[in-house]
């Protein structure tokens, strides 16, 4: 069972337009569980209103998480509670810290890409390897000043050197940018990047030129688009363990569908994302629709993702 944590919003604040920052804090003054560069948590905002954040606050402070909430314009509902409703004093209950973008900090030299409010986990990066003592270099790209979260951490001297900003800049100009900035790769350095969809791709398919994949980590906040509304066919889910045959059809996922028949799954995200609703495959063809497995993974067709992915096979087997 995943453990909860009830916190209080000690502060609520403006970080740039569209977007606020929550510092969270033990009801009774207590220590929060630690965590490491890229966690994040999941907050609960209401009933069956899950949402993650990431954490970007220096790892090792136990007193306090802070997360920051982009008001979304095509909010399903949870940045837009948010920023209207969530206040200071009020208790909200979130997950334990997870990482599925964990910082490898023995790196010989890390360079950090973000985009927008992509900017979260990064900082989190960025102020613990200044903690350390590593080398690293940020690169942040945003619409203007005034769109810049964590601005002003970010301008302090100590960054002056390691921090650049890059405003209002045309795709082409990015890419131009970023061939230049990726074109040689020092041997141990590791990249790291997060930010939308199309600019996060925008990057990889630059790095991939001349770094290895090994070397280049990243963290998406939702699944393809254009993979979640891909073909949809009807196909049928076999459950190993607690028996049973049931047809998903086109318009439910899996989750969806096993739900309505009383076999729940837990999930949190219901995008992909998480890993929360991680399950093992045991037959059939999956078609992962996911951002959370990697190739070698989704290779070893042994797990799949039920939120978001479906079956190219009539059956696929469960391990449930």
């Amino acid at each position: 069972m995943e453990q909860l944590i009830n916190v209080k919003v000690a502060k609520k604040k403006v970080e740039a337009i569209d977007i606020c920052s929550f510092e969270l804090v033990h009801p009774a003054g207590g220590e929060l569980p630690g965590f490491t560069a890229g966690s994040h948590i999941d907050v609960h905002i209401a009933e069956g209103l899950v949402r993650q954040y990431a954490l970007c606050t220096r790892p090792g402070d136990p007193a306090f998480y802070r997360i920051a909430v982009k008001n979304e314009p095509q909010s399903r509902g949870g940045s837009r509670s948010m920023h209207d409703s969530a206040r200071e004093g009020d208790l909200l209950t979130i997950s334990a810290p997870r990482n599925n973008f964990a910082l490898k900090e023995d790196a010989q030299r890390t360079l950090l890409i973000a985009g927008g409010i992509g900017i979260t986990p990064i900082l989190s990066m960025a102020l613990r390897l200044d903690a350390l003592g590593k080398p690293f270099e940020l690169q942040y790209f945003s619409r203007s000043i005034a769109h810049t979260a964590f601005h002003d951490v970010l301008s302090q001297k100590k960054f002056a050197d390691r921090v650049g900003f890059h405003y209002a800049l045309e795709p082409d100009a990015v890419r131009s940018y970023l061939r230049k900035y990726l074109w040689h790769r020092q041997e141990g350095t590791e990249l790291y990047l997060c930010g939308p969809r199309p600019f996060m791709d925008l990057v990889e398919q630059t790095a991939a030129v001349t770094w290895p994949p090994e070397s280049v980590h990243l963290e998406y906040f939702s699944a393809d688009p254009a993979s979640l509304s891909g073909p949809r066919e009807s196909f049928i889910v076999r459950l190993a363990r607690t028996g049973g045959d049931y047809v998903v059809p086109a318009d439910k996922t899996i989750v969806h569908a096993l739900a309505a028949c009383g076999v729940h799954i837990e999930t949190s995200c219901e995008q992909g994302v998480c890993g929360t609703c991680l399950t093992g495959l045991l037959e059939g063809v999956p078609d992962h629709r996911d951002v959370f497995l990697t190739d070698e993974e989704r290779a070893a067709n042994d797990k799949m993702l039920p939120c978001v992915s479906r079956a190219q096979s009539d059956v696929i087997v469960l391990d449930l």
